[in-house]
């Protein structure tokens, strides 16, 4: 290759071509009389490291950068996107425990013998490690401090939470296996968090929803006014076969998640409000569809999404 006055021109080694093809792969790849490595002397390979070196570093510095200023536009204390504007929306799920096995996710029933106690533990441990945050021990302990008891009319104080007190909820206590082992069981119903969401009640009696239960319409009617701030819960069976075998139910300790809970704002303590629906006479051996809804304005039902309401199956040998 020619060079002009001045000018280094690199000299690339080609192979004569009577040498094999093996031959020449070897010599391209290493050239041991020029020293050149795949057609490249060993300065020419650094500064090609130290190019990469560079270019890599101030990618790195550039990105790290970036993302120290997206940093500064979060808050660790809340979303940035709130609501309407956030991904999970503004409308609350609705979710049940105990949940099945991992090794059937797909699963929404809960199947168990009442005389079997290896079989019904299954379903009461699980529930044990659900509520393990409600007590007053343990990883429950944490920001105990933060947490009162709060009623109907009372706005909670600044910097406070409102306590869950579920260790008088009997029959549905862990000493009592939940009643599992009665074949009467209690499961327990929560609200997804959404932060900074606030239910519209359904306390006028005059403005229910036609759709609403009977037995519901009638019980908002009963209870005192300041009480009905409340986002109501009711459970039936969805085909009229489930309708007569589901048996009476009880809500536990009311028929529904108290305003008082609302909004969740991620205050630290903060734990979410939660009924337990004691099933009191389920037909034994029969598979009973159930359907759970939780009733506000501002609470849309789509069994589809998982929005306000969940649906579920029980059978009890």
């Amino acid at each position: 290759m020619a060079e002009k006055k001045g000018q280094v021109t690199e000299q690339y080694y080609m192979p004569p071509p009577d040498l094999d093809k093996w031959e020449s792969m070897r010599i391209f790849f290493y050239n041991s009389e020029t020293g050149q490595v795949m057609g490249r002397t060993g300065s020419s390979w650094a500064k090609i490291l130290l190019f990469y070196v560079i270019f890599y570093a101030v990618l790195s510095a550039f990105f790290g950068g970036m993302l120290a200023v997206f940093y500064q536009t979060l808050d660790a204390n809340q979303p940035k996107w709130q609501l309407e504007r956030s991904l999970i929306g503004s409308n609350p799920g609705l979710g049940f425990r105990p949940m099945p096995p991992e090794s059937n996710v797909e699963s929404t029933l809960i199947w168990y013998k009442a005389s079997d106690e290896g079989n019904y533990r299954h379903w009461s441990r699980a529930l044990d490690k659900f509520l393990q945050v409600y007590n007053k021990t343990g990883i429950g302990a944490v920001n105990q401090d933060n947490r009162i008891l709060c009623d109907y009319g009372k706005p909670v104080p600044q910097g406070k939470v409102c306590d869950v007190l579920i260790h008088d909820w009997h029959p549905c206590t862990k000493a009592n296996f939940y009643n599992y082992q009665k074949s009467a069981p209690c499961i327990f119903l929560k609200l997804n968090k959404i932060f900074g969401w606030l239910p519209a009640y359904y306390n006028d009696t005059a403005n229910l929803p036609v759709n609403m239960p009977n037995d519901l319409k009638n019980h908002i009617a009963n209870q005192k006014v300041h009480q009905r701030d409340t986002v109501w819960v009711s459970c039936e069976g969805e085909n009229p076969a489930d309708v007569e075998n589901i048996g009476p139910i009880q809500y536990i300790p009311r028929r529904g998640f108290p305003g008082f809970y609302f909004p969740f704002t991620n205050s630290p303590g903060y734990l979410s409000p939660l009924v337990a629906v004691f099933f009191e006479k389920p037909k034994y051996g029969v598979l009973i569809n159930i359907e759970c809804k939780a009733w506000a304005h501002n609470i849309i039902h789509d069994r589809v999404e998982r929005r306000g309401s969940v649906h579920f199956e029980l059978m009890v040998d």
